[in-house]
C-alpha cells in the first residue's frame, strides 16, 4: 500500500466480517513495535492503546468504544470521505482500533468533523482521537485480510495519478466516486446563496463545506458530502429540479476534487468541519438577524419528488437574496421590502430615467426619487420584495458613471410623490405604468434570463436593415469600446456584443436600451451570460 499518495472517496458496501489475522504497530516514539495481534484479532494483553485524549495531530486516528461484531470495513469507511486510508489495526478485544490516512490534513479533517457530529456504527457512538503513534507498520503476511479489504476499496482509483498542479487534498479520482458535487444554477431570477444550497443538500446527508463562485458569469458552487453515496443520491434526485417555480434550475456532475481546501467561512464559502476559520477580508460574515430569519423560513423546505420545483416559499427567497446581497441591516425584514436605498450615485450624471433603465434589468421599477438634499443617493420602489432583492445582490458594488454604487434595502415601505403642483426638479418620477416594464406578464421569457452586469451584452428586436457595422458606431458612441459583436446564426434580430469592461456594458445598456432603430424597432439590450 505504498502506491501513490492521493485522497480517494468511495461508496463501501458492508461485507462479512474480515478478521484482521496479524499486525504489527510501530512507532518512533514507543517501544511497542513487538506487538503482534494474534490471528483470532485479539490484542496482546500488554497493549494499552493511547490513553492521551488530546495528542497533537497525527495521520494515525484512535478510534474507541467500537460495537464487537464491527468490521474492518466499517472503521475504513469512516475515513474514506477525508482522504484515502492507508492502513488499519483492529483491536478487537478492546473494542478498538487504529486507522492511518494519507495525510496529516486528512486525518485533521476528519478529526474536526467527527468532533461536531458523532460518528455512530451498529446505531452506537464511537469515539475517534489523535493517536501518539505517528504510522502504522504491519507485517502483510500476518494482515493479508485488512489489507485486502484496503486493496479492494482503492483498486478502482489505482490508476489515477493526482492532477498536475493540485494539492494532494485537491487529487482526480473518477468522476462518480467523488463526495464533490459542482453545481450550476440556470435561470437564476431569485439569488441563491450557500445557506440555501445547505440546506436543500443536507436532505441527503452530511455536508461538510461548501464553495460558491462565478464564472462565465453563472453561479456556481462546489459541495462536498461526508460520503460519495450522499453525493450520488443527492445528485439524482435533484439534477434538473427547480429551487423555486420555474427558475434556478440545478445542473449537478461530479467533481475531479475529491476534498475541498476552504479558507473562510462566509457567504462565499463555509467549512462545516471547522468552525473556527476566520472569514477573510473583505467578506463579512452573513448577518445574524438574517441568518436567523433565513432559519425560520427555510424550516418549510422539502425536497419533494421528481419534476416538481423545491417548494422554498417566497419569503425564503427574499432571506436568502437579503444574505447574497450581504445587508447588514439588524432587524429589518427582508420578505416584503420593495424600497432600495442607492448611495455614492454621480449627482451630475445620474437621473430617475438611468436608474429606472439599470435596475429595470432586475425587476419592474415603480418609482425613482433622487433625494433633494443629497444628490448622490435616491430611493427606487420595485414592484416586489424578490425583485428589490435581486436587483441589489447584481448592483451593489458596480460602477456607474464612473462611481462605485451602494445599494441596501431602504426603511421606507414606500416611494411618495412630491405634493400637487410642487417643483421638485423632476428628481422624482412616476414609472408605474411604464411600457418598459420587462416582467409584467407572468411567466415571460425575461425571468428565464436574468444574468449579473456583464461587458457582453444581448440585442434583440433588430429590424433587417441594420447592419454590425451600425451598431458597433451606435455602441461606440456611448464612451466604450466594442470588442466583439456577433449576429444569432438563425435570427438576425438578435446579437452579442461585447464592451471592453463592464462598466462600459452597463453605460451602453443605459443609453441604448428602448433606442429606436426605425421601422418601429426599439432595440432591446440586456446582459448576457455568454462571452463571444
Amino acid at each position: 500500500m505504498d502506491g501513490i499518495v492521493t485522497d480517494v472517496a468511495v461508496g463501501v458496501k458492508r461485507g462479512s466480517d474480515e478478521l484482521l489475522s496479524g499486525s504489527v504497530l510501530s512507532s518512533p516514539n514507543s517501544n511497542m513495535s513487538s506487538m503482534v495481534v494474534t490471528a483470532n484479532g485479539n490484542d496482546n494483553k500488554k497493549f494499552k492503546g493511547d490513553d492521551k485524549m488530546d495528542g497533537a495531530p497525527s495521520r494515525v486516528l484512535h478510534i474507541r468504544k467500537l460495537p464487537g461484531e464491527v468490521t474492518e470495513t466499517e472503521v475504513i469507511a469512516l475515513g474514506l470521505p477525508f482522504g484515502k486510508v492507508t492502513n488499519i489495526l483492529m483491536l478487537k478485544g478492546k473494542n478498538q482500533a487504529f486507522l492511518e490516512l494519507a495525510t496529516e490534513e486528512a486525518a485533521i479533517t476528519m478529526v474536526n468533523y467527527y468532533s461536531a457530529v458523532t460518528p455512530h456504527l451498529r446505531n452506537q457512538p464511537i469515539y475517534i482521537q489523535y493517536s501518539n503513534h505517528k504510522e502504522l507498520k504491519t507485517d502483510n503476511t500476518l494482515n493479508q485480510r485488512a489489507q485486502a479489504v484496503l486493496q479492494a476499496v482503492t483498486a478502482v482509483q489505482a490508476s489515477n495519478a493526482p492532477i498536475s498542479g493540485t494539492t494532494v487534498s485537491e487529487s482526480a479520482v473518477t468522476p462518480a466516486q467523488s463526495p464533490v458535487l459542482r453545481i450550476i444554477i440556470d435561470n437564476m431570477y431569485y439569488p441563491v446563496t450557500l445557506d440555501v444550497l445547505h440546506q436543500i443538500f443536507s436532505k441527503f446527508g452530511a455536508v461538510l463545506k461548501i464553495i460558491t463562485f462565478t464564472k462565465n458569469n453563472q453561479f456556481q458552487a462546489l459541495l462536498q458530502f461526508g460520503d460519495p453515496v450522499n453525493a450520488q443520491q443527492a445528485k439524482q434526485a435533484l439534477d434538473g429540479q427547480n429551487i423555486y417555480n420555474a427558475c434556478c434550475t440545478l445542473r449537478i456532475d461530479f467533481s475531479k476534487l475529491v476534498n475541498l481546501n476552504v479558507k473562510y467561512n462566509n457567504d462565499k464559502s463555509r467549512d462545516y468541519t471547522r468552525p473556527d476559520l476566520p472569514s477573510g477580508d473583505g467578506q463579512p460574515t452573513l448577518d445574524p438577524a438574517i441568518a436567523a430569519a433565513f432559519a425560520k423560513e427555510t424550516s418549510l423546505l422539502a425536497v419533494p419528488g421528481a419534476l416538481s420545483p423545491l417548494a422554498i416559499p417566497n419569503a425564503a427567497a427574499a432571506a436568502a437574496a437579503a444574505a447574497a446581497g450581504r445587508v447588514g441591516m439588524p432587524g429589518v425584514s427582508a420578505g416584503g421590502n420593495t424600497v432600495l436605498l442607492v448611495s455614492n450615485l454621480n449627482e451630475e450624471m445620474v437621473t430617475p430615467q438611468s436608474l429606472f433603465t439599470l435596475f429595470g434589468v432586475y425587476g419592474d421599477v415603480q418609482r425613482v426619487k433622487i433625494l433633494y438634499n443629497k444628490k448622490d443617493s435616491a430611493l427606487i420602489q420595485m414592484a416586489d420584495g424578490n425583485q428589490s432583492q435581486l436587483a441589489m445582490s447584481h448592483l451593489n458594488g458596480q460602477k456607474m458613471y464612473g462611481k462605485i454604487i451602494r445599494v441596501t434595502l431602504s426603511k421606507h415601505q414606500s416611494v411618495q410623490l412630491p405634493r400637487e403642483g410642487l417643483d421638485d426638479q423632476g428628481l422624482t418620477k412616476d414609472f408605474g405604468n411604464s411600457p418598459l416594464h420587462r416582467f409584467k406578464k407572468p411567466g415571460s421569457k425575461n425571468f428565464q434570463n436574468i444574468f449579473p452586469p456583464s461587458a457582453t451584452l444581448h440585442l434583440s428586436n433588430i429590424p433587417p436593415s441594420v447592419a454590425e457595422e451600425d451598431l458597433r458606431t451606435l455602441f461606440a458612441n456611448t464612451g466604450g469600446t466594442v470588442k466583439a459583436f456577433k449576429f444569432f446564426q438563425r435570427d438576425h434580430k438578435m446579437a452579442l456584443l461585447q464592451m471592453s469592461t463592464v462598466e462600459e456594458a452597463i453605460q451602453a445598456l443605459i443609453d441604448l436600451h428602448n433606442y429606436n432603430l426605425g421601422e418601429s424597432h426599439h432595440l432591446r439590450v440586456s446582459f448576457s451570460k455568454s462571452t463571444i
